[in-house]
């Protein structure tokens, strides 16, 4: 499948050689020529996605991958049938694969990857079938319906495979014990963040390196605030779907260069580079950073320029304080301008259709209305009252989604070949 370049905002990384960076910010405008996303990529559809919740009791009859697969019974229990409001994903899964993993999901997590590998031999099975088909000597309406047919099964497969890869991102938050935040809805007073603080348990996912460019994300972010989690700002809630859709992405790549990093670390072969080297990328990034004049805020989508929210408080000269140098990022940095834009794309369609789609469900559909002289009419965006220590949260939870996201896309397309 060809490869696709996801359009985020500038990464950390890219600040001091913008010559080599192809990771861009951006609102684009969608088909509506009135309206636009969350960001480049996100042209989302008019379905609505509520979260998954627990079933009614009783027993139910599953069977993994084709008609003549083993039967699993699942009887849920009178606790998690008795809370109509429990949940585990902000985003619903619609298809026939993803409902039956929805439902082993909430009764029994740990057959998830049985399940899935069922999944996967029937999906090659029916792409098999699809090749082997030759299509009819009729030219005309027959051929035309043929086409169409082949097209819809092809559209089911990908929908299917869609959401088994979200379904196997959701198990790894369920592994590690971590509660995905909800779809964000405000309380009568405004505020959204009455989720659980896991930021420690977020922060022990990831490697030592990898954790130092995640504190440095969040400096950017945060800026002077980054330690202080009681304040509370009133923020667009566009603007932080734009955040949190970033976030992912950027742990999507992270993971990707620290998986190779942490392998030329173990065969002892990571390039040297020179202190000074380093001491001139924390220089040039550190200018890079700092908020500019002017209010376009499309620019700044994956290092908001804070200081501006309102109720924020945060004084120009602080934002970005606190970012220290990291031996990954001055690894990534040694890559030469082919090998970073390689590393900073999204290799398939379906795993950015996850993202668009996951960060819909959380934040719902963006319609912000593009004026006359081509300026955005923020006049209509939401506010929202998120405490710093909930927007941490979130931007740690975005960040590991990516990562997990990277780690299932390899491993599915290791069994059905998709990107």
């Amino acid at each position: 499948m060809e490869a696709t370049t996801a359009t985020v905002v500038r990464s950390s990384i890219c600040s001091s050689r913008p010559s080599n960076c192809h990771v861009r910010s951006g609102i684009s405008t969608s088909t509506r020529p009135d309206s636009v996303g969350f960001g480049s990529i996100f042209r989302f559809s008019n379905r609505q996605y509520a979260s998954i919740s627990i079933p009614k009791p009783g027993h139910r009859r599953v069977a993994f991958g084709s008609r003549r697969g083993s039967v699993v019974r699942a009887r849920l229990s009178s606790s998690e049938s008795s809370d109509s409001s429990s949940m585990i994903a902000p985003l619903r899964l619609e298809s026939p694969v993803g409902q039956f993993l929805s439902q082993i999901l909430i009764s029994h997590p740990h057959l998830v990857p049985a399940a899935v590998e069922k999944q996967l031999e029937q999906l090659q099975t029916d792409r098999d079938t699809e090749k082997q088909k030759e299509e009819p000597s009729a030219s005309g309406t027959d051929l035309v319906l043929y086409r169409r047919i082949a097209e819809v099964k092809e559209n089911e497969r990908r929908k299917a495979l869609e959401e088994i890869l979200y379904a196997l991102v959701v198990q790894k938050f369920m592994d590690a014990n971590i509660s995905m935040v909800p779809s964000i809805t405000p309380d009568p007073s405004g505020h959204v963040d009455a989720w659980s603080r896991e930021d420690e348990k977020l922060e022990q996912l990831h490697s030592p390196e990898a954790y130092e460019m995640i504190q440095n994300h969040l400096a950017l972010i945060l800026g002077s605030r980054s330690g202080d989690s009681t304040s509370v700002a009133q923020i667009s809630k566009l603007r932080v779907g734009q955040v949190y859709a970033a976030s992912v992405m950027y742990g999507y790549f992270l993971k990707r260069v620290d998986q190779r990093f942490q392998l030329e670390k173990a065969m002892k072969i990571l390039p040297s580079v020179a202190d000074e080297e380093e001491i001139n990328i924390q220089q040039g990034f550190m200018e890079d950073t700092r908020p500019r004049g002017g209010g376009d805020y499309s620019q700044n989508m994956y290092h908001p320029e804070v200081s501006s929210w309102p109720g924020s408080g945060i004084s120009p000269g602080g934002f970005g304080s606190g970012i220290k140098a990291s031996r990954l990022r001055t690894y990534v940095m040694s890559f030469d301008g082919e090998t970073l834009q390689r590393y900073a794309t999204i290799r398939s369609k379906e795993t950015i259709s996850i993202i668009e789609k996951h960060t819909e469900a959380l934040f719902g559909r963006p319609e912000i209305v593009i004026t006359p002289e081509g300026t955005v009419d923020s006049s209509k965006d939401e506010l929202i009252k998120i405490s710093f220590g909930g927007l941490k949260r979130l931007v740690l939870e975005a960040v590991t989604f990516g990562s997990f996201l990277w780690e299932v896309e390899s491993y599915v397309d290791s069994r059905y070949h998709f990107v």
